[in-house]
């Protein structure tokens, strides 16, 4: 089944928490934690997200190299700057997800447009 959502003038973390729930199947009458339901989601008008200048500044995304001192953060504004907004969901969708060997196939069946 294919779901097709429009971002536009939308939070990212409230498009987020609907792509999620649509990528693990829970609101399938047949949802089992174990199985991957067969969807595909789609998310239009990305870059038309809307982002808070404050939070742009405050949300940092951590990144460890596994060394010692290796942490380092980027800012959410220093990602939709290399990246794109999209980049913005696909992160907050990711941590929403079960952090199980599923995850990374469910993220598979993600598809977001600009």
């Amino acid at each position: 089944m294919k779901y097709t959502l429009d971002a536009k003038g939308k939070v990212p973390g409230r498009v987020a928490t609907e792509v999620a729930v649509l990528l693990m199947g829970k609101n399938r009458t047949d949802f089992a934690r174990n199985k991957i339901p067969a969807v595909e989601v789609e998310v239009e008008n990305a870059g038309a997200m809307s982002l808070e200048a404050k939070k742009l500044k405050t949300k940092s995304y951590p990144r460890y190299s596994g060394y010692p001192g290796g942490l380092t953060l980027e800012s959410m504004a220093h990602v939709v700057e290399k990246k794109g907004k999209k980049e913005v969901l696909r992160r907050a969708v990711y941590g929403m997800l079960p952090k199980n060997k599923l995850r990374p196939r469910m993220m598979k069946n993600l598809k977001i447009k600009e």
